[in-house]
């Protein structure tokens, strides 16, 4: 795996664990319910410039994309 590939699965991965948190839901109910409403595309397809955020605002645009894909938390 190379470099870049590493710190994108790494920066996924975090962001995955704080939405978890910030939202009270497992690691696995959060990752289910990212992918469901758009969430964990939004990460993938954007990761260089958010990695670069404040992970608090980082929650909430991912909690935003999912809002407006139907997602209810």
């Amino acid at each position: 795996m190379n470099e870049e590939t590493h710190n994108k699965v790494r920066f996924i991965t975090f962001m995955i664990a704080q939405f978890a948190k910030a939202y009270k839901m497992s690691k696995r109910e959060a990752y289910i319910y990212l992918r469901r409403y758009g969430g964990f595309d939004y990460l993938r397809n954007h990761w260089w410039a958010l990695h670069i955020q404040n992970p608090f605002w980082v929650e909430r645009e991912m909690f935003a994309v999912c809002r407006r894909n139907g997602g209810l938390r």
